[in-house]
């Protein structure tokens, strides 16, 4: 059994969602593990890790237009304001997206469906450096 792990970091430029699969896929090649499984996990409190179409943009213009509405950055609203506006509603997002994410490896690559990609999405308005680790377990 081989365990690997790394870490990824990603410069945000405010809400979105940014297409790690290409930077993950390197990676698990890297570790010359045949089959596993890759577990992904972001340590911020303000974004998540999704996977999601990505052939299509408009599923991720669609899906920040629904986080818009489902957390919406009206200080009436939330008690929490620490930085900012956008703070709390970035937490709430964050609460219904996942924080980490388990992909299959088979043959040396993630075994991802033809048009799912994994992203990072942030949930705050400025730039941000946000840090994902990954963690591979196999043979």
């Amino acid at each position: 059994m081989r365990i690997a792990q790394g870490r990824l970091e990603i410069g945000t430029s405010g809400h979105g969602f940014y297409e790690l699969t290409e930077q993950v896929a390197a990676w698990v090649a890297q570790q010359r593990v045949a089959t596993g499984l890759l577990t992904l996990f972001v340590r911020h409190t303000s974004a998540s890790l999704l996977i999601q179409e990505n052939a299509a943009p408009e599923v991720r213009t669609d899906l920040a237009d629904f986080l818009a509405r489902l957390a919406p950055e009206d200080p009436a609203r939330w008690r929490h304001n620490d930085e900012g506006a956008d703070d709390m509603p970035a937490h709430a997002r964050a609460a219904i997206l996942p924080v980490h994410l388990a992909i299959p490896v088979g043959e040396g690559r993630l075994l991802l469906g033809a048009w799912q990609g994994v992203y990072l999405v942030e949930h705050r308005r400025r730039p941000h450096r946000r840090e994902v680790v990954m963690h591979l377990v196999g043979e």
